[in-house]
C-alpha cells in the first residue's frame, strides 16, 4: 500500500483489508461525484469559467498579433520561415499527421525528417495553406507571435505522460512514431 497511516492501522488490527479496499473505493466515488455531479449549475459555472479563459487568451492573442504588427515582426517572420523553410524531398513517404486548431493536416516527410520532427529539431508552421518544416527555435517565435501558424511544435512536457492512478492501460507504452 502507498498510504503508510493505513499500513499502521492494519498491523495494529484496528481496521481490516476490507475497509481498506472500502475506503479507497469510497474516496474515488466521491471524488468523482465532485468532479461531476450532474448539477446544473456546475456545468454552466464550468462553461462560463471557459468561455471567460477562451475570451482572455484571444484577446492576448489579438494584443502581440497587433503589437507585432507595429512592430513589423510579423512580416519579418513570415519571410524568415519562408527563407529558413527545410524543403520535403519529392520521394517522401512517410505521412506526418498534425492539427491546427480543429482541422487535422499531414505533411509528406523522409524517415530522417520525421525523427528529427518528433526529436524536437523540427517544427512545422503552417501559412496561407501552405506548411513549412522550420527549425524548432523559428517555430517557438512562430507560436510566441502568432500561435495560430504553429501546426507542430515539440515541447519537453509532450514527453513525460502523465499517468492515472486508475488507468487500465498504464502498462502499455505508446510508440513514438505511430502513424494515426
Amino acid at each position: 500500500m502507498a498510504n503508510p497511516f493505513q499500513e499502521q492501522l492494519l498491523k495494529a488490527g484496528l481496521v481490516s483489508k476490507q475497509k481498506v479496499r472500502d475506503a479507497k473505493t469510497q474516496k474515488r466515488r466521491d471524488r468523482k461525484a465532485k468532479v461531476d455531479d450532474g448539477s446544473e449549475a456546475l456545468k454552466q459555472e464550468i462553461a462560463a469559467k471557459k468561455q471567460a479563459q477562451i475570451e482572455k487568451d484571444k484577446a492576448l492573442n489579438e494584443k502581440r498579433f497587433a503589437e507585432a504588427m507595429e512592430k513589423g515582426q510579423v512580416r519579418g517572420l513570415i519571410t524568415e520561415f519562408k527563407r529558413c523553410a527545410i524543403a520535403v524531398p519529392k520521394d517522401a513517404e512517410l505521412k506526418f499527421n498534425y492539427t491546427l486548431g480543429t482541422k487535422i493536416f499531414s505533411v509528406y516527410v523522409t524517415e530522417k525528417l520525421q525523427s528529427q520532427l518528433l526529436n524536437g529539431q523540427l517544427g512545422i508552421v503552417r501559412h496561407e495553406e501552405v506548411s513549412y518544416l522550420v527549425p524548432h527555435k523559428l517555430a517557438e517565435r512562430v507560436n510566441l507571435l502568432v500561435p495560430d501558424w504553429c501546426g507542430y511544435l515539440w515541447q519537453a512536457e509532450d514527453a513525460s505522460q502523465v499517468v492515472e492512478e486508475d488507468d487500465p492501460y498504464a502498462d502499455y507504452v505508446i510508440p513514438d512514431d505511430l502513424m494515426w
